[in-house]
């Protein structure tokens, strides 16, 4: 890969099936794509092509950015742990499911969770609310795997 047609592989993404950025995902992380929207898959692959051109973060900005977090949650464990929670999709990521021929559009808050403009503390009482049976809400959204756990 060299730096002159990195800005080509950029641009590239926006046009992409995403059937294509989930192979370059497993192309350039070695790992299966996470369920995730699609602008989260662009965005990390736009980092990760330029990471394994240019380089990554040097050092010294890497730990000024752990100084910015630390100053952030003042040292409070819970908080830094809240941060690097990589489980929960991050606030404002749209999680989309068609049930019985109608497309559901949930989004991710700061607390939880809105469908239909309510709010829910839980995606398993969404899904229970639109199938009327008891669901694991991440497996009915398709953030877990129900046979593997991940």
């Amino acid at each position: 890969m060299t730096a002159d047609t990195i800005p080509a592989r950029l641009a590239a993404l926006k046009t992409a099936p995403t059937p294509e950025l989930k192979k370059q995902w497993r192309d350039l992380f070695d790992s299966e794509p996470p369920p995730f929207n699609r602008r989260y898959l662009e965005s990390r692959l736009a980092y990760r092509i330029q990471k394994l051109t240019y380089g990554g973060l040097k050092p010294e900005t890497v730990k000024r950015l752990e100084r910015l977090g630390e100053e952030l949650d003042g040292g409070d464990c819970k908080m830094r742990c809240a941060r690097a929670d990589r489980g929960r999709p991050i606030t404002g990521t749209r999680l989309l499911r068609e049930w019985q021929g109608v497309e559901h559009i949930v989004t991710v808050t700061a607390d939880g969770f809105e469908w239909q403009g309510r709010p829910y503390k839980s995606l398993s009482a969404i899904a229970r609310a639109i199938t009327a049976t008891r669901w694991n809400g991440w497996v009915f959204f398709g953030l877990k795997n129900h046979r593997t756990g991940a």
